[in-house]
């Protein structure tokens, strides 16, 4: 056995912010952030955009988020594509967001599908949206009895979401590129 596998670092928070360049840390591993396309950029900021002005018209005490580390504990910060969260957020989120989008690249997808979706489940985020812009397609999935729920695909249809006492919709047929 590899001496690297058999006895790998743990790194924290304050190991975290020290390194240069963007970094997500999950359980003491770090992950290097790939560059964005423009594509992935594209929809992040569609998606951003619409949340706002339905979170402006529907639940003003919610807010809509882009590419902020999202602090779980001392070993765990992720940085979501588009988040909504309930109350008042400082420089990072230190509470669990109501919903969390993901932007899949070839680069990230094993990360969102797998990891982030265990982890997310684990911290109870409500709503995880996985956004796949190359097949226009995205999957929604629900925590249901602590576990998270497949609700269903969206390609050009309207999403809805019920966060705390809001009502919010989002178009995917003006998301994609």
């Amino acid at each position: 056995m590899d001496l690297a596998l058999k006895y790998p670092p743990k790194y924290t928070l304050k190991d975290y912010t020290t390194w240069e360049g963007d970094w997500e840390l999950i359980e003491g591993v770090p992950y290097a952030l790939a560059s964005p396309t423009f594509e992935h950029q594209r929809v992040v900021l569609k998606i951003s955009r619409f949340l706002d002005e339905e979170l402006e018209k529907n639940c003003q005490n919610c807010s809509v988020g882009i590419d902020t580390d999202y602090v779980i504990d001392e070993h765990t910060v992720v940085r979501p594509d588009v988040f909504i969260v309930c109350g008042k957020v400082e420089k990072r989120i230190y509470k669990t967001p109501k919903v969390i989008f993901e932007v899949v690249s070839e680069n990230t997808a094993e990360k969102d599908e797998k990891l982030k979706y265990e982890l997310y489940e684990r911290e109870g985020v409500e709503y995880y949206i996985i956004v796949f812009p190359s097949i226009r397609k995205a999957k929604v999935y629900k925590i249901q009895e602590g576990r998270y729920r497949k609700l269903t695909d969206i390609i050009d249809e309207t999403l809805e979401l019920k966060v705390e006492d809001c009502l919010i919709r989002l178009d995917f047929s003006k998301v994609w590129p």
